[in-house]
């Protein structure tokens, strides 16, 4: 694939618009654009999470995952167009039932933190869960957007919880439990 951005700087957005790669150009509060948005800022923070401290069976599989929403990013931005696969979901089912082997049952809601690696997973998932939100919201209005978007982030969220619970366990560490406050 040859240079695809020879230029960034292109000013074709100053007036609230942005290009598609259809060539159709949209207003930048689109729900579509919303939804694009929202994925770039979940790969981002992925991003941010493969930078801190984890073992290396899970780094792959994080690392693959930014691929896999730049697929899903790129059908977002052409509608009709389906680069999102049914194996994207079996890989995330597969690597949750890795991770849950090896992990305790919950006996609480867990909050986010425990330590800086858990903390951005659990980051990633809370915008996880948004960008599906977004994405359902185009699907609504749009029903060349496919099943298999909003499932993929649905099942990538449940993933970067499990990622969570594995982190927090990093050098001996736990998870920290959600306790009721007595407070009235």
């Amino acid at each position: 694939m040859g240079n695809r951005l020879s230029k960034i700087v292109t000013r074709t957005g100053d007036k609230g618009t942005t290009g598609l790669s259809s060539g159709e150009r949209v207003p930048k509060t689109h729900l579509r654009v919303q939804a694009m948005g929202d994925v770039d800022e979940l790969n981002c923070c992925i991003g941010l999470l493969l930078v801190q401290p984890m073992p290396d069976d899970l780094r792959g599989p994080l690392a693959q995952t930014q691929h896999e929403l730049f697929d899903l990013g790129g059908e977002l931005s052409m509608p009709g167009f389906e680069l999102v696969k049914p194996g994207y979901l079996a890989r995330i089912d597969a690597e949750i039932e890795r991770l849950n082997e090896a992990l305790p049952p919950l006996k609480e809601f867990v909050l986010p933190g425990g330590n800086p690696s858990a903390a951005a997973a659990h980051l990633a998932r809370a915008v996880a869960r948004r960008a599906e939100r977004a994405v359902w919201a185009l699907k609504a209005d749009d029903a060349t957007v496919s099943d298999l978007v909003p499932q993929y982030l649905n099942r990538l969220s449940d993933y970067l919880f499990v990622c969570c619970r594995v982190l927090a366990r990093l050098d001996g560490g736990t998870e920290v439990s959600w306790k009721r406050s007595d407070a009235a």
